[in-house]
């Protein structure tokens, strides 16, 4: 008869085990990404994600069978949202586990940085001394949902693809700053060169929401 202690060690292990198997996908991890910005349909989490719609829904499922998100239908359209505050956390977490232990990360972020002619991010402090003194517009320029789901206080909502209608509305006597969901968003990117391209001086922030809720920074909801 096998060892009663061993028994429970295998259990509890196994159980463990089960997080790490669902989140032991590039694509799940990225799923989890975009809910840590708020809930989203699979429709929008597929389009998002850049994946087939029956592809989001296996993982989405892998990740719901492991406790990670919860799932509530809504006539036709199911509502996908991270468990609790804990599974966004433990993201958090684990992608500042990798960043500290795979000098990988930086490089293939660097990499793609150098690849895009992009300039060096202004630093969450830089942008405070910044703000207070008036010398620059903050966009949002994710998705609206996300943005009224929680934002940097002060931030203008410009969704990316409607910047390009927004821009008459910017002072150009400031510089822009463009932030969208984490380090590894390529939205302000893309609303850098848009910006740029109409003779606005404008920069990234290298921080997104993801690390600007892990910081416990003020986050404001709603419309601002």
């Amino acid at each position: 008869m096998s060892n009663p202690a061993r028994r429970f060690k295998d259990s509890v292990y196994g159980q463990f085990a089960r997080v790490g198997k669902a989140v032991a996908s590039p694509r799940r991890l990225e799923l989890l990404d975009l809910l840590y910005q708020g809930p989203r349909t699979v429709d929008e989490l597929s389009r998002q994600a850049d994946q087939s719609l029956a592809n989001t829904s296996h993982h989405l499922q892998v990740l719901r069978a492991a406790r990670l998100v919860e799932a509530e239908r809504e006539g036709l359209f199911v509502t996908y949202r991270l468990a609790d505050e804990r599974v966004g956390a433990f993201f958090g977490a684990l992608r500042g586990l990798a960043e500290s232990r795979l000098a990988e990360v930086e490089q293939v972020r660097r990499e793609f940085l150098e690849s895009r002619g992009a300039m060096e991010p202004i630093e969450r402090a830089v942008l405070f001394d910044r703000v207070s003194r008036g010398e620059v517009t903050v966009l949002d320029v994710r998705p609206q949902d996300e943005y009224l789901f929680g934002h940097i206080p002060g931030a203008v909502s410009v969704p990316l693809e409607e910047l390009g209608g927004y821009l008459d509305q910017l002072p150009r006597d400031r510089v822009v700053v463009a932030y969208c969901r984490g380090r590894y968003c390529v939205l302000a990117l893309d609303a850098v060169d848009v910006l740029k391209d109409h003779g606005f001086t404008a920069a990234h922030l290298e921080d997104g929401m993801a690390e600007w809720r892990a910081a416990g920074l003020e986050v404001a909801k709603g419309a601002g």
